[in-house]
């Protein structure tokens, strides 16, 4: 028999070494696969035993496939009677393509016809779809004019084998996947370490096999580690499996196996070993603890104190260790600790054999062992992209540092020069008194100058903020270049007492060695939260980009948000912030804006104070809705918050209600705002204060295939925002694009005309970054006034009069968006109603009800 077992891309040689351990022939390393051959109780094998594999796959057949008819001649050929078990059901899955299969939905139906009908004529039955839980599920491979079609004997993805108690109690927390534990002990030789045989000076020594986890995060790591050490068969547990279906299965061989697996857990009762586990992250530790004694594996992880002391006391005496770690969830803002330790345990003597491996990101663990790791796999656990980095032992990698160090002639100099932006990260280089007696060392002896300006400005800004009423405020904006970072302070309300930083890293200049740019980075880490009193675990670092695109506001991670997301988030009690007198939630930890615009600070105020002569308003691209809250505290009688995301519309109106502003004059609609705005235009809704603060960029694919561009769609977006202003109304724009350029003549050729505001509008915190945002008020007058105002000759307005006159007389234009020219057209586009007549009375929520 053919079989191959599928894995993620990098784990593809690791996965042969294990299937040949397995004791399986003709094994072979393909991209994202291992192929072997054998009898079905190899296959068997591979299921029970694989930790690194996802699914296992038995080759049913391979034909000719070069179009659909071809494909349904060789899937029919093949005698399904004998391979589907009576009453199976079945669902039947496609991949890739040829020259004329280039629908993979069509050919999985295509397969799917052909075996069914061959089982209607040799059975006299059909067999069953179910395509969500399959008692047999295929998969037909599509490749230039070949096609495969093979069996998953696995059934659910074998990754999926986290005790169902631990997977409960992690819950929301970051536990990394079982295969990719397994890789990463693989690196180590966690497995042979725990099969050594004790030597008697080991028993005198008490010295037992050690594995240390540097960064638990989250437990993933330990429970894969003590199933090694106990030789807990990972599909031991497993109560379905793919191939119950299958004809050929043989079940008394497959119990045989279990039993053989049973009684090999059974002799590995006498082994003996160490677990030790910590983690410079309390909640990454306390979720680990927590997995750990929900699987039943507390006697077999020792918790300790992220010390590099407490650590070498708790392993005790070795015989043989290894050092893993996984810092891809830690936060940045103790990154500079976790390093600090991982040096310290490079240091150790007892330690100096132990290899080492870790998941990374950045080559962080590479600079705190200095030395270049002896592999380096590309991974992607949790849909990130990650390294899978092992050195073969510290004293080696020391060893390595040593040597680069140690070079004194001009060749060796000049080879260290060219190889600048590989150079490790140094040892901590000088230490900074901060005068609360506890002395900080830090990697770059230049960060006691940013210590020193952060002093002075957090002196500064206290004043200034206890002076103007203001409880959150960026303390810090890049002041020294080479220390190019954010810091903003946040202070709870009474409610949630406490005070948190983000700080959010401005992306390096390509010519800067990113080495040296993370160094400066962990330093601000170090350093802020002394300096400003802010608890570590209340540190939330950020990265952003200075561009002239990107998208204002977004989720952290590669996850996408839906209705679970959104229930987590109503679920939490997130902090409270106050400004102006209003309370506004905040979240530090899901996205990579907290839920206010502090530059935004004097922008809301003044909605506020416009909002006292309005009646209704208008809040487009609302995000957390803040200005709605201004907005109904300036006493307007009806507001209208407008926002593609169901996220975000439920936290403006968790906000409305923090501040008591609840009842049927307050509406959430979730739409496109563009389309929202064509809809509302056929109405008669208008509103005397409308604010606009859209992002510079979006692709979302609630948009459909259009995106958005500030820049490029500013002029459709206020032009169709006029034509919903009540008579005398005005709305004010704002925009975060650092070089946005607002398109005047256009605007006025559509009857808008801009007044700058923005110099005004700039908060003393964020007067370093004069174009933080552009802030404008917007106003719609007759067209010819709008044109003059702005410059256009007396020539040039009649011709814009007479196009509006006579629009079938319209030369066309490429300069402006089709829909800012309707505009021009009514309803309300020239003063004129519409050639149909009055508009359609509808109601502004009704293109599409929040939720849906």
């Amino acid at each position: 028999m053919e079989f191959y077992a599928s894995c993620p891309e990098g784990f593809e040689s690791a996965l042969a070494d294990e299937l040949k351990h397995l004791g399986l022939s003709h094994v072979r390393r393909l991209k994202g696969r291992a192929t072997f051959e054998g009898e079905l109780e190899e296959g068997y094998r591979a299921c029970l035993w694989s930790r690194l594999a996802s699914r296992v796959f038995v080759v049913l057949g391979r034909f000719e496939a070069q179009d659909a008819d071809e494909l349904y001649d060789s899937v029919y050929d093949i005698a399904w009677e004998t391979i589907i078990r009576p009453g199976a059901t079945i669902a039947i899955t496609a991949r890739g393509v040829t020259e004329q299969l280039r629908n993979t939905r069509f050919s999985a139906l295509r397969a799917k016809d052909a075996l069914c009908d061959r089982l209607a004529e040799t059975t006299g039955r059909r067999a069953d779809v179910d395509a969500a839980d399959p008692d047999v599920h295929l998969l037909l491979s599509l490749r230039q004019r070949r096609a495969s079609i093979s069996l998953d004997l696995s059934g659910d993805p074998l990754f999926k084998r986290l005790p169902p108690a631990a997977t409960r109690a992690g819950e929301g927390a970051h536990v990394l996947r079982p295969d990719y534990a397994a890789l990463v002990l693989a690196q180590v030789g966690w497995t042979a370490l725990c099969e050594r045989e004790l030597t008697a000076d080991d028993y005198e020594d008490e010295a037992l096999p050690t594995l240390i986890d540097a960064s638990c995060a989250g437990g993933g790591l330990l429970l894969e580690a003590v199933n090694i050490l106990t030789d807990r068969a990972p599909g031991a547990t497993r109560e379905r499996w793919g191939f119950e279906g299958w004809q050929p299965h043989d079940a008394a061989l497959w119990e045989q196996l279990l039993a053989e697996a049973r009684e090999r857990e059974a002799a590995a009762r006498e082994r003996q070993a160490r677990i030790v586990a910590v983690d410079i992250d309390p909640a990454a530790r306390k979720t680990a603890e927590r997995m750990v004694k929900c699987a039943g594996y507390k006697r077999f992880v020792d918790f300790c104190a992220a010390k590099s002391a407490t650590v070498l006391d708790h392993a005790g005496a070795v015989a043989g260790a290894a050092l893993v770690a996984d810092t891809t969830e830690t936060p940045l803002s103790l990154m500079h600790d976790a390093m600090t330790l991982v040096g310290e345990l490079r240091r150790a003597p007892e330690l100096a054999s132990a290899p080492v491996a870790a998941l990374t990101r950045d080559g962080l663990m590479a600079r705190a062992l200095h030395a270049e790791p002896a592999r380096s796999i590309a991974v992607m656990p949790n849909n990130e992209e990650a390294a899978l980095e092992a050195w073969p032992s510290l004293d080696h990698a020391a060893a390595v540092f040593e040597a680069a160090t140690s070079a004194n002639t001009e060749e060796q100099t000049a080879d260290a020069q060219d190889e600048a932006a590989d150079t490790p990260m140094p040892e901590p280089a000088a230490t900074l008194d901060l005068g609360d007696g506890k002395p900080l060392p830090v990697l770059i002896p230049e960060s006691e100058q940013f210590a020193n300006r952060l002093r002075k400005n957090a002196r500064l800004r206290r004043k200034w903020a206890k002076r103007e009423g203001v409880s959150c405020y960026r303390v810090y904006d890049a002041d020294l270049p080479d220390y190019s970072a954010a810091i903003d302070l946040y202070e709870g309300c009474p409610q949630t007492p406490g005070r948190w930083l983000v700080i959010a890293e401005y992306a390096a200049p390509k010519t800067i060695d990113p080495a040296l740019a993370q160094a400066r980075m962990l330093d601000i880490l170090a350093i802020a939260p002394r300096i400003l009193d802010v608890p570590a675990e209340h540190v939330h670092a950020k990265a952003r980009m200075r561009s002239r695109g990107g998208s204002q506001y977004g989720k952290q991670g590669a996850g996408k948000g839906g209705s679970g997301e959104r229930a987590n988030i109503a679920r939490r009690r997130l902090p409270l912030i106050e400004e102006g007198g209003l309370t506004f939630a905040v979240n530090f930890d899901d996205y990579l804006d907290v839920g206010i615009f502090l530059d935004h600070r004097v922008t809301r105020n003044l909605v506020r104070e416009h909002a006292k002569q309005a009646r209704r308003f208008l809040n487009l691209f609302a995000y957390t809705g803040t200005a709605t809250c201004y907005a109904a505290d300036g006493g307007v009688e009806e507001t209208v918050t407008v926002d593609l995301s169901n996220t975000y519309l439920d936290w403006a109106e968790r906000n409305m209600r923090q501040n008591g502003f609840v009842g049927p004059q307050h509406h959430f609609v979730r739409d496109d705002v563009l389309a929202w705005i064509r809809d509302q235009r056929q109405t008669r809704n208008r509103w005397d204060l409308i604010f606009v603060d859209p992002p510079t960029f979006s692709n979302s694919s609630k948009m459909g295939r259009r995106t958005w561009d500030v820049q490029r769609d500013h002029v459709e977006l206020l032009a169709g925002v006029s034509r919903l202003l009540a008579q005398g109304g005005h709305a004010i724009f704002s925009c975060n694009l650092r070089g946005f350029r607002p398109e005047t003549r256009k605007l006025a050729r559509t009857g808008v005309v801009l007044q700058d505001i923005t110099a005004q509008t700039i908060p003393e915190d964020f007067a370093r970054n004069q174009k933080v945002h552009h802030c404008y008020i917007v106003r719609r007058l007759p067209i010819e006034d709008a044109m003059a105002e702005v410059g256009f000759s007396a020539e040039e307005i009649a011709e814009r009069t007479e196009e509006l006159r006579n629009p079938e007389a319209r030369k066309p234009r490429t300069t402006a968006s089709a829909h800012a020219q309707a505009g021009n057209r009514g309803p309300h586009g020239d003063g004129k109603p519409s050639p149909a007549g009055k508009p359609k009375k509808k109601k502004f929520y009704a293109s599409k009800p929040k939720g849906k």
